[in-house]
């Protein structure tokens, strides 16, 4: 058990609901820095034999795997957050994670100009490094060393810090927040290498929510305090009773006789004495009294009641604590004397029969879980006790009832607590008491469990009440632990007191406290009594909750001064009260109307702002303090409702909370998200704002238009759409959204390749030693893309398209049933084509979405990019339904066959699983008939060549009037349905070609009527069907295949087992082959494809050493987790693609699709023969081309050099000088060379 800390005040949470930063232009980060990723080993995938490459799939964002720490796991919701740097492809990556919310940081440099870290700050107990096990204890604050990547921790600290400033001037780091250290509450320094420091007014008597440093130098605090000061003692001490009655009471040489043997007879006693309320010592023998407890305290005083039992009486004894084992000091007022005395080991306890009792007080305020009572000397006969009882001042309510006060002290309003539900008491182990647990099963409502906490108030006044809540790991229930819901009620009239609702996680790794409430509390009276409920928060996706009580401390807050929310510190300067009212900061606080709050501050040059929930003559909400003008300014009268957060950028000061317009009203669109322009004065919309409430607004740094980062603006909190504006629709967001001030829009709405990022972001330090490091819980992706991106040159892109996945996506949950066809159930893009057919260069995309044409109009389920005609975005009619989703995609000539779940009517006609669409004309045409029974739906699509034959296969028995259960053929010559042999039923989930006459069917189907087998083949010239070479062994249902080698003789297939594992196999022509590494529960594999390499890998006996397989879907790797796209070299599976979807979840890759299918490689890396040839025939004629050309050119030069001179072309010439040679003379002449003629 962990004894008790002095701990005063308590942790406020702040309320969060919830591109490229800096995309570094190397794959290397600089060495002088520690933040540093290593890459992993290039896939090496050849694709430049395929044309155009796209993957397909249900994302919202995609990245490429390049970097150790890359990972698809959706961001931690229930409560941890990270401190976050970029990788160099641009994902965010954690350096370090807390078990709870990191508010701010920031850079500590010394007086010398030396690095000290970065000081973060927030509501955490413990952070984790990357590669080091278990959670390091650091409550509240903790120095990051970028140089080396080491946390420390700031110990000291026990509370929340939601405020630091690092102040290189005076070599201090200003901490403010929630807490209590040293001897100040929720403000304090760390100076230097001195460590923690008291400041000299001891802190504030409310939270401290910013810090600034004004031009002046002085520090600037902003809260919700008003006054300096500590935490106080009730008027009247020592009021609240330690339960001693439901101690472990023992004795040592306690005596024997019958009623005075118990040591627990003399607690909850009047002190009269006697047998059953007297106990005694030994005759002549020393000894002690020891109560042991479940729970800690702090004990300010002792009453003990002497006996005077036959003579006998104790004369000296001490107070040990424990398990610390100091013997506590103690002072006294001297019965014979009536002056004050102290004592330590032999303190005296008086004989005098008229003094019943003796109060002793603690010297010093310690915390114990037990203590012992050594008596040592006596009067008569031996020693003893009449009674005994422990007081303390601190308020507080135990969940268990054991541990409040006793309901033998007779006490009218003794605390207590109520509870509903399944509770249990859990030990105390490393907490200071034990506590209770109840295991909610869900769905999870306010009625699964509660507690009520009633504190024994007995005076009226200015109160701090902190939840204390143990932590997670010492009994192992991190990972279902959740959240509660805190409700109360301080005043018996509520509108004296303003208790917010609260929620908070309970997933701290240790220790924690959270203020809840602070402000007025009423005494308890026979007509009010305070009190703290607690349930879980309802709607957890959590199958099981595990929800946690223990107790609730009430703090009397004393304070200093006149102040409200705001207060400047002159460092070095002592502390007087007089001079508060000096400062403008100090006397703008003091005219905020009562409960005001400052929320944010900043500094830009000489101006101060002032952000946050108050109200003045003047100002409202909103102000600014000019140098030495005392007068503040009002920035347009200030806005009409609180302000959360600000971030100040240049000129720009950036603004969130909720409000929507100033009091001038004079700019429209001011939605909970504003900008304030300081050079120009005067404020303007980021787009049209927000739908809901804004609680922080940060910095970060993307690539948007260049490779020059330039500064974006993210805002969280609890809206859900981006408002619409201009020619911009609204846009629905899950409470984070990004602002471009160089596009005046939303990142969301940006037409251009983008970054994806969602979740939340808490704080950021822009350029940290060449770096900039965030804190937050996020999600990120090199490439912002829905449903479907290009892959060229190992770099993705986007396309034209605007994916919107239907609102009945499954994510990766893949198909659970072994009859369910291939993607029935799936969302987002599942099928592609690239059609260059007859000039054409059209994409067709096909799914379950929606997405908009180009003419504005909405597309469902399937569309065509037209390349030809600008990247014009058509789909098809109406008339199919919306609620459809296609599958599988084949063109043969100028007709798309289209397949999948498909329902609708095409020019009055019904279809059902497949449609044609004429791609010339843009229009239907004749229909074929619809495939129905078993499912009614279409899985695969393969065409065979030689003849234009459309094969479908999937879940059917007819194809219109026509019996053709799980595989059927559309004859494009005919235009009708034909049976694919006789002797097949059952399920198709793949199909395919090996050669022009072999098809290969997987799934769940018999042959002949009695032959059951996973997969089969089918000889086109024979018109039958057979089970494929071990078919029937095979572990389950074939559900995707491809081919293995480029003659078909190989092939892989994937299914799922009937244990529910999912295998992976080949067949090599002879015999089947398992994938050597197995593949983790979870896994659903949607497609595979060999690809070639461009560099060869160590070799196997399963994969030739330049090509590997990928798989796409959601695979399951061992001590990685999921990825969407996954290669296989024969020896180990390595991530190649990873997404992130909308919802906090991970997508998932359909398949890949290509413009050609190149994917092998010649034997021996040669090209095919044709390539051979043309290329042969390309080299000779480049040669011929040469000599012809080298020829004219020496005979021009011989000519010249001869002293040719061109002959006349007259027609004159050409009439009468032309002479007659002999054809002797001629031949003759052949060979002899030409006297006369001229030599150079």
């Amino acid at each position: 058990m962990r004894l008790p800390f002095q701990q005063r005040c308590a942790a406020r949470r702040q309320p969060f609901s919830p591109i490229s930063l800096l995309t570094f232009l190397s794959t290397t980060i600089s060495s002088a820095t520690a933040v540093t990723f290593t890459p992993v080993p290039a896939a090496n995938i050849d694709l430049s034999q395929l044309g155009r490459v796209a993957l397909a799939g249900d994302f919202s964002g995609i990245s490429l795997y390049q970097f150790e720490g890359q990972t698809e796991l959706p961001y931690n919701e229930n409560g941890p957050e990270s401190l976050l740097a970029r990788m160099p492809n641009g994902v965010f990556a954690p350096v370090a994670t807390t078990d709870a919310t990191i508010q701010t940081m920031c850079t500590f440099t010394r007086k010398d100009g030396t690095k000290d870290g970065v000081i973060i700050g927030g509501n955490f107990t413990s952070v984790r490094t990357p590669g080091k096990d278990g959670a390091q204890e650091t409550p509240a604050v903790a120095r990051f060393n970028p140089e080396t990547s080491e946390i420390t921790s700031l110990a000291g600290l026990s509370g929340q810090v939601n405020a630091v400033l690092c102040d290189q001037d005076t070599d201090t780091v200003y901490v403010g927040g929630s807490f209590v250290g040293a001897n100040s509450t929720n403000a304090l320094a760390w100076v230097g290498s001195d460590g923690w420091t008291n400041l000299p007014f001891a802190g504030f008597n409310g939270p401290v929510t910013s810090i600034t440093k004004a031009s002046n130098g002085n520090i600037i605090f902003g809260g919700s305090f008003t006054g300096l000061g500590n935490a106080s003692t009730p008027s009247t001490p020592d009021g609240q009773v330690i339960n001693l009655s439901t101690a472990e009471i023992s004795g040592q040489n306690s005596a024997t006789s019958t009623g005075f043997s118990d040591p627990k007879s003399i607690v909850c006693t009047d002190g009269a004495g006697g047998a059953g309320k007297t106990w005694l010592l030994q005759d002549g023998a020393t000894g002690s009294w020891r109560a042991n407890f479940n729970f800690g305290f702090q004990p300010t005083k002792l009453r003990l009641y002497n006996t005077r039992q036959d003579g006998r009486s104790t004369k000296t004894w001490r107070f040990t604590a424990l398990p610390d084992g100091g013997i506590m000091n103690l002072t006294y007022i001297d019965p014979a004397t009536n002056r004050n005395a102290s004592c330590t080991s032999q303190c005296p306890l008086s004989n005098d029969p008229s003094v019943k009792f003796q109060d002793f007080h603690f010297v010093n305020i310690v915390g114990m879980n037990s203590f012992r009572i050594d008596i040592s000397d006596f009067y008569g006969a031996g020693g003893g006790l009449n009674g005994i009882e422990l007081f303390q001042d601190d308020i507080f309510t135990f969940a268990i009832n054991d541990f409040n006060e006793p309901t033998c002290a007779g006490l009218p309003f003794g605390s207590a607590a109520t509870q509903t539900g399944p509770w249990t008491k859990s030990p105390s182990q490393s907490s200071t008491s034990e506590y209770l647990t109840a295991e909610l099963s869900g769905p999870i409502t306010e009625e699964s469990a509660s507690i009520v906490f009633r504190p024994d108030i007995r005076e009226s006044g200015h109160y701090s009440v902190n939840l204390y809540t143990p932590g997670c790991l010492q009994d192992n229930t991190c990972s279902t632990r959740g959240q509660v819901r805190l409700t109360g009620k301080m005043t018996a009239n509520p509108s004296q007191s303003n208790f917010e609702e609260r929620t908070l996680y309970q997933t701290n790794d240790f220790d924690k406290y959270d203020q809840i409430y602070f402000g007025r509390i009423d005494a308890t009276s026979d007509g009010f009594r305070p009190e703290v409920t607690m349930t879980p928060l309802p709607g957890q996706p959590l199958p099981t909750m595990t929800f946690v009580a223990q107790r609730v401390g009430f703090t009397l807050i004393n304070s200093t001064g006149n102040l409200n929310g705001l207060y400047e510190y002159v460092p070095g300067q002592t502390f007087n009260a007089s001079d508060l009212n000096s400062s403008a900061f100090n006397r703008l606080g003091a005219s905020f109307s009562t409960g005001s709050t400052v929320n944010s501050l900043a500094t830009s040059g000489d101006v101060t702002y002032i952000a946050g929930n108050f109200t003045s003559k003047t100002v409202r909400n909103i102000a600014a303090m000019n140098g030495n003008n005392p007068s503040p300014q009002s920035l347009n009268g200030g806005l009409n409702g609180e302000v959360e957060s600000t971030f100040l950028n240049g000129t720009n000061l950036f603004v969130g909370g909720s409000f929507s317009k100033t009091l001038e009203n004079s700019v429209e669109g001011l939605n909970n998200v504003a900008v304030y322009d300081t050079s120009k004065n005067s404020w303007g919309a980021l787009g049209a704002g927000v739908n809901g409430k804004v609680f922080k607004v940060v910095g970060l740094t993307m690539n948007i238009t260049s490779t020059t980062p330039e500064v974006v603006v993210s805002v969280n909190g609890e809206f859900t759409e981006l408002q619409a504006f201009g020619g911009n629709p609204a846009v629905p967001v899950d409470g984070f959204a990004i602002w471009v001030p160089s596009q005046a829009n939303w990142l969301q709405n940006l037409k251009f390749p983008v970054e994806s990022l969602n979740g939340v972001l808490s704080a950021s330090l822009l350029e940290v030693s060449g770096e900039s490091l965030y804190a937050g819980a996020l999600s990120s992706s090199t490439l912002g893309a829905s449903g479907i991106a290009t892959l060229r040159d190992g770099t993705l892109g986007s396309f034209p398209v605007n994916i919107r996945p239907s609102a009945t996506s499954t994510g990766s949950s893949g198909v659970t049933k072994r009859d369910e066809t291939l993607n029935s159930t799936s969302s987002g893009v599942l099928a592609g084509i690239f059609d260059t057919t007859n000039g054409r260069n059209l994409t067709v995309i096909g799914g379950h979405f929606t997405s908009e044409a180009t003419d504005g109009s909405t597309i469902h389920n399937l569309l065509i990019i037209d390349g030809a005609d600008g990247d014009k975005v058509s789909g098809l009619p109406s008339n199919i339904s919306s609620e459809s989703t296609f599958a599988a995609l084949a063109v043969v000539k100028n007709i798309l066959f289209a397949g999948g779940k498909v329902t609708g009517t095409v020019e009055g006609t019904r279809v059902n699983a497949l449609i044609s669409y004429d791609l010339s004309s843009k229009s239907f045409n004749v229909q074929p008939p619809s495939l129905t029974g078993g499912g009614g739906e279409l899985s695969s699509i393969a065409v065979r060549k030689s003849t234009g034959d459309v094969y479908v296969g999937g879940s059917f028995t007819s194809a219109g009037s026509l019996g053709c259960p799980g595989v059927c053929f559309f004859s494009t010559a005919s235009s009708q349905w034909n049976q694919a042999g006789q002797n097949i039923a059952g399920t198709v989930n793949s199909l395919m070609w090996t050669s022009d006459t072999l098809l290969l069917a997987g799934g769940n189907l018999t042959v002949n009527g009695t032959v059951s087998t996973f997969l089969a083949q089918y000889d086109a010239g024979k018109q039958t069907w057979d089970t494929y070479p071990g078919g029937r062994e095979l572990p389950g249902p074939v559900r995707v295949l491809t081919a293995g080698a480029s003659d078909g003789s190989q092939i892989w297939v994937t299914g799922t087992a009937s244990t529910g594992s999912v295998y992976l196999m080949k067949y090599d022509g002879s015999a089947w082959k398992t994938a050597g590494q197995s593949l983790e529960a979870g896994t659903d594999i949607r497609g595979l494809q060999i690809f070639s390499t461009t560099s060869s890998h160590d070799s196997s006996d399963i994969i030739p050493d330049n090509e590997v397989l990928m798989l796409t879907g959601s695979v399951v790797l061992p001590k990685f987790g999921s990825a969407s796209a996954v290669t296989y070299d024969g020896k180990a599976f390595q991530p190649y693609a990873l997404t992130t979807n909308v919802g906090n979840t991970a997508g998932i890759l359909s398949r890949f699709f290509t413009e050609q299918d190149n994917f092998f490689k010649a034997p021996g890396g040669s090209l095919p023969l044709g390539f051979i040839v043309l290329i042969a025939l390309g080299i000779s004629l480049f040669l011929m081309v040469l000599i012809v050309v080298a020829g004219l050119f020496l005979d021009k030069l011989r000519k010249k050099r001869e002293g040719y001179i061109p002959a006349p072309t007259s027609m004159y010439d050409r009439g009468s000088g032309i002479q007659r040679i002999p054809p002797h003379e001629l031949l003759e002449s052949l060979g002899k060379g030409r006297p006369g003629a001229p030599h150079v």
